[in-house]
């Protein structure tokens, strides 16, 4: 039951990453919009929960684990009612950053009791493999509810929904979950704020290169100051006694490259999910939960890969996973390059979907243990945080950089297909063009189909990335496959 509370609090925060991607067509229209400030509504929550992630998982060690999962659950809650009932752009936004605060006091606290909760060894692997498939898996599942909300209902419910299942969980948390040994410290507000607001302007300068062309001042801006604030960031956490991102996690080799890993199969991810989304929907022409059900067979096969990674990572270690879980999701993504506006579901999309998952859910479990291998109990709480940073903040920043990607292509394929519409267009469809800028279809369907192209080589290339990096860094001993088979000196759950 403990499991069960924590796993369904990381499904609800990892599913509202990508519940309301279903929903981003009718968001755009309702509160109008464009196509890369739409990419906001999943940023203004991944950047913020993986900001403050690191923040979340001290306050765990520090407050108690289980009053602080409590607390985030809450959070996340209210967060989740306000932007069910956001009347424009500016508000739903606020709301979804509010949403990601919540997640980060939750998630690295969930990920952190698993920890203390379950002995390391076979007992360990499987709640790990339970907790890695709903952190890959939940994506998928998000699409599918996204679908029936907005199908049945609207699009706000995709976040009132949250309301109920968060409140089942604060409240089944304090029967079920020990509260953890409290170990004395300090916040690291300044280098919790540090981190925000440098991957915030990094993130925002890509999808301004997007919107405005790579030598816009502002764009030029927002990267100067980006690295100067991280270059800052860096500083003020080498000189701090008790610094939000222990820097010596990254001393460790292999956490070193688990972190590397993330970073990259995130951003990879992300991309996969937002773009093949507006596929389905804009290009293929499926409804809402049509488009959900497209997608159920990811969550299906990234268990049957996580449950493999489970089963035969005490016999051949994490690295042969890591590295063939990368090579699969890059042909995946690969495969996804050749889709255009001829392309059909079973034909285009379903295969290299498939591919793309079994990958994530081999890669998922690896990168969880290896992450959390030799960590001592106080600090199990930094250490899953720093894990669950890496991948909101891999997604950000990839899916700002696959925007980018995205406006480029598609604003040269417009250039070719403006024309062209505007040579067989009546009256009304010119006039609703000059009033939107969005060219309707068949014509849009080739703008869209040219961007999300362009993303998906360049996902591919963050995967392959991810595979190089576990190639290269990865060094498995004798002792990690002992504790992997339950023989090591594990530190009991505290």
């Amino acid at each position: 039951m403990a499991l069960f509370v924590i796993a369904s609090c990381q499904l609800m925060v990892v599913l509202d990453i990508t519940i309301v991607n279903i929903a981003l067509p009718h968001i755009q229209r309702d509160l109008d919009f464009s196509t890369t400030g739409l990419s906001w509504v999943v940023n203004a929550y991944t950047l913020t929960f993986g900001g403050l992630l690191l923040l979340g998982g001290r306050a765990g060690d520090i407050l108690g684990r289980r009053r602080v999962f409590i607390f985030g659950v809450l959070l996340f809650v209210l967060a989740s009612l306000l932007g069910g009932l956001a009347q424009n752009s500016g508000q739903l936004l606020a709301a979804r950053a509010l949403q990601g605060v919540g997640g980060a006091i939750a998630s690295p606290t969930s990920l952190a009791l698993i920890s203390t909760t379950f002995r390391e060894g076979p007992e360990r692997n499987r709640a790990f493999g339970v907790f890695a498939a709903v952190s890959a898996g939940g994506g998928a599942i998000g699409l599918l509810a996204g679908g029936v909300l907005v199908e049945w209902l609207n699009w706000r419910w995709v976040l009132f929904v949250n309301v109920p299942i968060g409140l089942l969980i604060a409240f089944a948390t304090p029967r079920w979950i020990k509260e953890s040994e409290r170990h004395p410290g300090r916040f690291d507000f300044t280098g919790a704020l540090m981190s925000t607001a440098g991957m915030v302007l990094l993130v925002y300068g890509f999808i301004r290169a997007g919107q405005d062309g790579w030598r816009d001042p502002l764009t030029l801006a927002s990267f100067a100051v980006a690295v100067v604030v991280l270059v800052g960031f860096v500083m003020v956490e080498r000189r701090s006694r008790q610094p939000i991102t222990p820097l010596h996690m990254f001393a460790d080799r292999n956490r070193a490259g688990t972190y590397g890993i993330m970073l990259f199969l995130a951003a990879a991810l992300f991309g996969m999910f937002f773009f093949l989304t507006l596929f389905v929907q804009n290009v293929l022409g499926f409804s809402p939960l049509r488009a959900g059900l497209a997608f159920l067979p990811v969550s299906a096969v990234i268990a049957i890969g996580a449950g493999l990674a489970s089963r035969f990572l005490p016999v051949y270690g994490p690295k042969p996973f890591m590295v063939g879980g990368g090579l699969l999701a890059a042909a995946g993504l690969g495969w996804l390059t050749l889709t255009d506006v001829h392309s059909t579901y079973a034909g285009s999309v379903l295969g290299p979907m498939l591919v793309f998952s079994l990958g994530m859910g081999m890669e998922f479990v690896s990168l969880t243990l290896m992450a959390l291998s030799n960590v001592p109990v106080q600090e199990t709480g930094a250490a899953s945080g720093l894990l669950n940073a890496t991948q909101q903040v891999g997604g950000s920043l990839g899916l700002s950089i696959l925007v980018t990607m995205y406006g480029t292509a598609s604003r040269n394929e417009a250039e070719k297909q403006v024309p062209r519409f505007l040579e067989q267009a009546t009256p009304a469809e010119r006039l609703q063009f000059q009033r939107t800028g969005e060219l309707p279809a068949p014509w849009g369907a080739e703008v869209l189909t040219s961007g999300v192209s362009a993303a998906f080589v360049t996902a591919a290339v963050f995967a392959g990335l991810a595979a190089l990096v576990a190639v290269v860094a990865i060094q498995v001993r004798p002792s990690d496959l002992e504790r992997l088979q339950g023989g090591g000196a594990g530190a009991p759950p505290g």
